[in-house]
């Protein structure tokens, strides 16, 4: 390839669809690498984080939107602001429904919303966790989207086990337009280092709760700061932040058993992305219905 940016494409994509329609696993998988939170409770994704696929013809720059859904609070109005933002400014779309789930009033909900924008950018339809069923399952549900909505493209993918990622990525890349690298090579995600590390905190405190808690968590990094006397060592202090005092019970645990757990796995993933040794150190507060508080929304960073 010469040094020119002749023929190089470069821009933004984004993945929209209920929350835990895959959108945060497919991007991983594009990027080959872990930015994006995935965890088995929905509406996991707060931040517009970014995911940026390098190859020698192009540049991709994956904005993860979190799940649009009808909005009960303060937080899921302005969660679905940020998602038709995000729609108004890529150059494609990719709707993702999930092969095992029937397609319903949800998948309809979003559908309506991105024929508002179809006109002016590409929606391509994106079947996700086709591992999950048989192939005459995938069919239907390549029929049942159809009807829908007017896709630029429709593909059945599978960021488990890999099945045509890559063939998704070149769908992309030929909506994008013609531009030279938008980021450095080698950069992942756009992100600040400590908006990843939050995100990565809550993922890990949100694995096996009960489900009450995934709204009423909030994560803020207080400091990030070189160990005193270690130049390998980073210190970390974040606080989680709970709606009532009875989930902090939840995220503590016995004797404070579980947020020992929550702090050894986030700080296992902190090292992998910050490359570098972590002291963690965590402490949960109770910040009563943040999520209808337009002050304590602003604090902690929507």
């Amino acid at each position: 390839m010469t040094s020119s940016t002749e023929g190089h494409r470069s821009g933004f994509a984004c993945f929209v669809g209920r929350p835990n329609a895959g959108k945060s696993t497919l991007t991983n998988a594009l990027v080959g690498s872990k930015v994006a939170i995935t965890s088995s409770k929905p509406q996991t994704t707060r931040h517009a984080i970014r995911g940026i696929v390098h190859r020698p013809d192009a540049q991709l720059v994956i904005v993860d939107t979190p799940g649009l859904h009808r909005p009960r609070t303060l937080l899921g109005q302005r969660l679905n602001d940020i998602v038709r933002e995000t729609w108004s400014e890529v150059d494609v779309v990719g709707f993702c429904v999930p092969a095992d789930q029937k397609v319903g009033p949800g998948d309809k909900f979003i559908a309506a919303e991105l024929a508002k924008v179809a006109k002016r950018t590409p929606v391509i339809g994106v079947i996700t966790k086709t591992d999950l069923v048989a192939p005459e399952q995938v069919v239907e549900q390549l029929l049942a989207l159809q009807d829908v909505m007017e896709f630029a493209e429709l593909i059945p993918v599978s960021a488990v086990d890999g099945f045509q990622v890559a063939t998704l990525a070149d769908l992309l890349v030929n909506r994008l337009p013609e531009g030279p690298q938008l980021y450095p090579g080698g950069e992942l995600t756009d992100e600040p280092e400590a908006t990843l590390v939050a995100e990565l905190i809550r993922e890990a405190a949100l694995e096996g709760v009960r489900d009450e808690l995934p709204h009423s968590i909030a994560v803020t990094i207080e400091e990030m700061v070189p160990r005193e006397g270690r130049d390998d060592m980073l210190e970390i202090h974040a606080l989680l932040y709970v709606e009532r005092s009875s989930q902090k019970g939840i995220i503590l645990g016995h004797r404070g058993e579980r947020l020992k757990l929550v702090g050894t796995t986030a700080r296992k993933h902190i090292e992998a992305l910050l490359g570098t040794r972590v002291y963690l150190d965590l402490h949960v507060k109770v910040a009563k219905d943040w999520q209808r508080d337009p002050k304590q929304l602003r604090r902690l960073g929507f």
